[in-house]
């Protein structure tokens, strides 16, 4: 559909510039709504602002948000950004601390909360949140304060952070070396045939949708990504597993389950938001859509974190229940189940 370039700061910081190429099958749209399906974080207002400050181009030339993007036009947008400094801000937000000392907190992160700040999420952020609980936070390599790995914004549970430089980099090599231990809830479509099971295929940028991630089975394209999978309960139309992970890859079990047939329950970057599965009438249409106003984002939860403490050496595993939204939606389906078996 066509090739993302961005996002790219310029040298004082105050703007984010995205370039987008049609590919040789693009239809003539208008291109606020083009924009508007390829880039992340964004919303239509947005991109119409910049269009009334003369901020998106098309082969060079300024544009209306009513012009019509074809086949091989290059589309270039620069928003506003806020300077990198006033993104890295304490915010008094509360954060549900599992664990902490003096060198590294568990932290369970609710569903909503976007972890960094970047595009489009200026604040209201973990970090924003770390910075005012804890002094002097220590930088990442990509100058993200005390992250060691991270979760989708819509995804809940649970998040190692590095208090110290030192912390950091011990924790960070366990990830690489991919000992550290990563359980992860998903409630997915469908009913898995297998108990158990294994998912290997390189994971990388989708090549025509670039919001999304995409499997390359045969490793051409992509990052290394295996996730093992193992039934917990079978529900009918849907089926709740859990998720351990070798690698860490964006959006990994997302992608992974979708590849083998099993979109997670309401993901909506992936396809999970329709009725994949089941029967389509109206009563059971109408159940679905009430499981998706109970839990309004993908079924994912980060249940259990396990590591070497950085000093003294032990292991140590961290598990969280299952967040209200995902409990009462599996108890929905579990009591639908019930119903249609009698």
């Amino acid at each position: 559909m066509a090739e993302e370039y961005g996002p790219e700061l310029n040298d004082d910081e105050l703007y984010e510039h995205h370039k987008v190429i049609a590919s040789n099958g693009q239809v003539p749209l208008r291109v606020d709504k083009f924009l508007l399906n390829f880039l992340e974080n964004t919303t239509r207002n947005k991109i119409q602002q910049a269009a009334r400050a003369g901020s998106i181009w098309v082969n060079d030339a300024v544009v209306k948000q009513n012009y019509k993007v074809k086949a091989g036009d290059e589309v270039r947008v620069l928003f506003e950004h806020p300077p990198h400094e006033f993104l890295l801000v304490p915010e008094d937000i509360p954060i549900n601390v599992v664990y902490e000392d003096d060198v590294l907190m568990v932290v369970n992160k609710p569903a909503g909360m976007v972890v960094h700040p970047g595009h489009g999420n200026y604040s209201g952020t973990l970090i924003n949140a770390l910075l005012h609980h804890v002094k002097d936070l220590p930088a990442n390599s990509d100058d993200r304060p005390g992250l060691v790995h991270r979760i989708d914004k819509d995804t809940s549970g649970l998040l190692v952070i590095g208090k110290t430089e030192a912390a950091m980099t011990h924790l960070s090599k366990q990830f690489f070396d991919k000992t550290s231990e990563r359980e992860y809830v998903a409630l997915v479509w469908g009913n898995v045939e297998n108990d158990s099971g294994t998912v290997k295929g390189h994971v990388g940028r989708h090549p025509k949708n670039r919001l999304q991630m995409a499997v390359f089975p045969e490793g051409e394209q992509g990052k290394e990504a295996v996730t093992h999978y193992k039934v917990i309960e079978r529900l009918g139309y849907v089926t709740l597993i859990s998720c351990k992970l070798e690698t860490g890859r964006t959006h990994q079990i997302r992608v992974h389950m979708k590849h083998i047939g099993h979109t997670l329950f309401n993901d909506e970057r992936y396809g999970g938001e329709r009725i994949l599965k089941g029967t389509t009438f109206s009563k059971y249409k109408q159940f679905v859509e009430n499981a998706f106003k109970i839990l309004p984002r993908q079924a994912l939860h980060a249940k259990t974190l396990g590591f070497v403490h950085p000093v003294t050496n032990e292991f140590m595993r961290f598990n969280s229940e299952l967040p209200d939204d995902i409990a009462e939606c599996v108890e929905k389906w579990r009591k639908y189940g019930k119903l249609n078996q009698s």
